[in-house]
């Protein structure tokens, strides 16, 4: 099975935040998935202009990358997302390509794909971050395997950080097994569920503008 990890952190994986997400992607590979690293510092993708194009016609006129990440995501069985805490938030990175993906969550989709999350912060707050971007992963349409995320204790150390690191494996062999078992989580079920009526009703009620969209769950028969 083939797994992506998108690392939205400026250092790549020179940084605290890359050295957490190894572990992940190592747990990943030991239970027998192949990963693809993407470092957003590495590519281009800018911020969305809000233009509506993807709506209407699935692509993005945005001459940049990430026409050809989106393909990745969505070919992809499972993923990871990866970011440092920025004043309270996601790297700006990583929150330009959020927004880029309106089509892939008004579409859902990554229903049937499995997602983990991996934070790192300088001082704290971590959780209010890692349940932000565990919601990003249930507006795609997947599933939400689980998380880990730390502050930091040093460059490149973390407190307890043998403990960490063998949460940061564990999590990736759960996401491995999860994709492979195609594991359903009840606890999401219902948001899930509503999620998708939701972004169902909206592209029906704009059907005469967002034409590709509402193709797509035409062709869908939902």
């Amino acid at each position: 099975m083939n797994f992506i990890a998108i690392n939205g952190s400026p250092h790549a994986q020179r940084g605290n935040t890359g050295l957490l997400l190894d572990k992940v992607v190592e747990g990943v590979q030991s239970a027998g998935g192949t990963v693809e690293m993407v470092y957003l510092s590495k590519i281009k993708v800018n911020p969305c202009v809000g233009c509506d194009v993807c709506h209407k016609t699935g692509s993005c006129p945005i001459p940049d990358d990430f026409e050809e990440l989106k393909k990745k995501l969505l070919a992809c069985d499972g993923f990871i997302l990866a970011s440092p805490n920025y004043i309270m938030s996601v790297s700006a990175q990583l929150k330009a390509l959020f927004d880029r993906c309106c089509g892939i969550i008004h579409c859902q989709a990554m229903d049937g794909k499995y997602g983990v999350v991996v934070e790192t912060s300088g001082g704290g707050g971590d959780e209010q971050v890692i349940d932000y971007m565990q919601r990003v992963v249930g507006m795609l349409g997947a599933w939400s395997v689980g998380s880990v995320g730390s502050s930091i204790a040093g460059e490149r150390l973390f407190p307890d950080q043998d403990r960490l690191f063998a949460k940061a494996t564990a999590l990736g062999e759960e996401l491995y097994r999860a994709t492979l078992e195609k594991r359903e989580y009840p606890d999401q079920a219902g948001a899930k569920l509503a999620l998708s009526a939701y972004m169902r009703g909206l592209v029906d009620l704009m059907k005469d503008f967002w034409r590709y969209e509402y193709d797509y769950w035409t062709k869908l028969g939902k």
